[in-house]
């Protein structure tokens, strides 16, 4: 049987994320950059004769969940029914996945699972999408979802799915998380969430990257809100500012990241529960020459 395993998919960081306004469907226009980043969750695929899917969490190996047993919002299974839906396609899967991108953290992991699945299925499969056809896919699943098919460092435009590729160097990263979590729709929702940020350009970005100084750049709006909701976020800012370091929340948080001058970890104290992480920004997706142009 036909298999794909250890297939990656990265957790990203915005360096800036501006909400420049707010469309008549009630969704909001941003502004970001996103950078991949070597902190990754593992996808393994097992192809099945039948069209089934099933999946299965590396913490409780063996117990595979059918379709029906699993969440509606399951982004995994999400893609790999979306991809048998407009292809016609008629086989199965079963998918394992080791999850190390800790949730509600603002990096982008579930996004980056059905990426992972729509990339990796579409090769099992055989059903041959190019990379514009999978992104308008992975679009229908999530925001972030076409930027990991898009598979590159990335300016985003609209809701995140208006893409272009941006080069920047690789930086040595320190993550923090603390134990909560927050809701993305809880802070698009709150009435203090700025939303008329003067839109920006990528002219004005690529000035400071070519300074670099584009951890400078911008502001991500959403961290005030973020900040109410979880007190913590702003425990985990003044941690890495002590250090010497510049930090700023990623996505709709929780987590914070700044960028470190030299390649060793941040020594941290952390209180029990508390998530930290040294990493390395990707330039490219590791599976981005699986999906042809």
């Amino acid at each position: 049987m036909k298999a794909i395993i250890d297939a990656p998919a990265p957790a990203k960081i915005n360096l800036f994320l501006h909400v420049v306004g707010r469309r008549p469907d009630g969704r909001h226009n941003l502004q970001s950059v996103f950078s991949m980043l070597s902190l990754h969750d593992s996808l393994d695929f097992e192809q099945c004769a039948r069209p089934t899917i099933s999946r299965e969490d590396a913490c409780q190996p063996g117990v595979a969940k059918t379709v029906e047993a699993l969440p509606q919002d399951d982004l995994c299974v999400k893609a790999a029914r979306l991809l048998q839906a407009k292809t016609g396609c008629n086989r199965g899967v079963h998918i394992r996945l080791t999850k190390r991108i800790p949730t509600q953290a603002g990096l982008g992991g579930g996004s980056s699972d059905a990426a992972t699945c729509l990339i990796a299925l579409n090769r099992l499969w055989d059903t041959n999408l190019n990379r514009s056809a999978l992104m308008k896919l992975a679009a229908e699943i999530g925001a972030d979802v076409p930027f990991f098919v898009f598979g590159q460092t990335a300016w985003a435009e609209g809701t995140g799915d208006q893409l272009q590729a941006m080069a920047i160097q690789p930086h040595e990263y320190q993550l923090i998380k603390p134990p909560s979590g927050i809701e993305t729709a809880r802070i698009f929702q709150h009435p203090e969430l700025k939303r008329n940020t003067e839109p920006a350009t990528i002219k004005g970005f690529a000035e400071h990257v070519n300074n670099g100084t584009e951890h400078q750049f911008g502001t991500n709006d959403l961290q005030p809100v973020a900040m109410q909701l979880c007190p913590n976020i702003g425990l985990a800012l003044n941690w890495l500012k002590c250090g010497g370091l510049t930090p700023r929340m990623s996505g709709s948080g929780s987590t914070v990241f700044a960028a470190l001058a030299v390649a060793s970890p941040v020594v941290l104290d952390l209180p029990t529960g508390w998530f930290s992480q040294h990493c390395t920004s990707w330039p490219e997706h590791p599976l981005k020459n699986w999906v042809r142009f």
